[in-house]
């Protein structure tokens, strides 16, 4: 029959497991270290897995394909979890695993508040993040230059906390992040949008593509650009 089906461009895709992991029907694994189509009939043709593909990689095709079998997709799950003894395990680069991180909120015996991590989950990296990630539902974006951590001591306690933090350097990534940012405001409840960018020229490059994308989303969102200097200060 001539159905609609998902249909995966290996050139572009990059490993990640994103869509294998989205994939409730088990149609799609991870082949040689690219996400495969396993089985025409386990593919439902809806595409959960279309909005977690980072670079696109994935779109739907009209050809000729087995029917979806819901029987045989339950009967695979089933199995799947009888062998494992949990859920279906995140297959593709363990780095790229998406999930969200908890902390907690204790203290040391001297009263002292510890220091923590504030990233709140993971990937952070813009390249890598899913456009339709859960934690972006209601959350205060966090857009950093890569340096800024490392050139700012309080970046965790001041810019962090409470936020979801994506990073990047448009100079080593060499690409316009705008389209991927448009696409995570357009496509989340984003409360507030926050820029740290270092004082460098090439760091003009993440303002322009967090600029770019609030003003394409047509949303309306709190936002403002922090500017950090070489010795760590804030200028802005």
């Amino acid at each position: 029959m001539i159905r609609r089906i998902i249909q995966i461009d290996e050139e572009k895709c990059n490993g990640c497991g994103a869509c294998a992991e989205a994939c409730h029907e088990g149609a799609i694994g991870m082949v040689n270290g690219k996400a495969t189509l396993l089985r025409d009939d386990y593919c439902d043709g809806l595409g959960d897995c279309l909005p977690t593909c980072p670079t696109g990689a994935i779109s739907f095709v009209e050809r000729e394909a087995a029917a979806y079998d819901e029987k045989a997709v339950q009967e695979n799950m089933r199995k799947k979890v009888k062998s494992n003894h949990a859920a279906v395990p995140h297959t593709g680069c363990p780095g790229s695993r998406m999930q969200r991180i908890q902390h907690s909120q204790e203290t040391t015996p001297s009263a002292r508040v510890q220091t923590e991590s504030q990233l709140g989950q993971w990937p952070c990296q813009i390249k890598l993040v899913p456009t339709n990630a859960p934690y972006f539902d209601g959350a205060k974006l966090l857009i950093a230059a890569d340096c800024s951590a490392y050139a700012y001591a309080r970046m965790h306690e001041d810019f962090m906390r409470g936020k979801i933090t994506i990073i990047g350097c448009p100079k080593l990534d060499s690409i316009d992040y705008s389209e991927k940012l448009t696409q995570i405001i357009q496509n989340n409840n984003i409360q507030s949008v926050t820029v740290v960018r270092m004082e460098v020229p090439c760091c003009g490059g993440l303002e322009l593509a967090a600029k770019k994308a609030l003003q394409a989303s047509g949303k309306f969102i709190p936002w403002q650009i922090v500017t950090i200097s070489l010795d760590g200060k804030i200028l802005e």
